[in-house]
């Protein structure tokens, strides 16, 4: 089952109040050199960093936790899903290496990896979502998606429809 569908299929409506954690969430105004549309967010997975780029020469940078070394990926997608309090569908590949994992995670649960929200890519396999582990942030610790701290994919997911470009670079 595909990512985009396991999320699809199990997740709810449900807005939880979040967890704060003021001192981890560091959304920023910074500059920002590239030849990006606004509106486009942009992974620069070696920087561990995401950006929403707002204007030329603006973005909005986001800490992110990336792809494990051999689960990184490069390229170009969009938003095609957005949702709040998802459950979660292990894929196959996760399953494979955690099999006492349960096939679904419930929304809201602690310890569901996809946190508050999940925004979920084009092609299935992998989603921009927060993390009930905010000590992952800034670390290669995914199988391929992007984690957010909680209030930060808060923030993102406010901001861009679905439809949003996404650009994933390794450097």
């Amino acid at each position: 089952m595909s990512l985009k569908l396991a999320v699809a299929l199990t997740a709810t409506l449900a807005t939880g109040t979040l967890a704060s954690h003021p001192a981890q969430a560091s959304p920023a105004l910074v500059g920002f050199h590239g030849d990006y549309a606004p509106g486009t967010i942009v992974v620069k997975t070696s920087e561990r960093r995401l950006y929403l780029v707002l204007e030329q020469g603006q973005a909005m940078r986001y800490p992110v936790g990336v792809g494990k070394p051999g689960k990184q990926w490069a390229g170009v997608t969009k938003i095609d899903g957005k949702y709040r309090e998802p459950a979660w569908a292990p894929p196959a590949e996760v399953k494979r290496d955690n099999p006492r994992i349960p096939d679904v995670i419930a929304g809201g649960s602690p310890s569901n990896p996809m946190g508050v929200a999940a925004m979920t890519l084009a092609g299935g396999e992998y989603a921009i979502h927060g993390t009930n582990r905010p000590g992952s942030i800034g670390g290669f610790v995914s199988y391929g998606c992007v984690r957010m701290y909680n209030e930060d994919i808060s923030d993102l997911f406010g901001r861009v429809p679905v439809g949003t470009p996404v650009v994933v670079t390794q450097r």
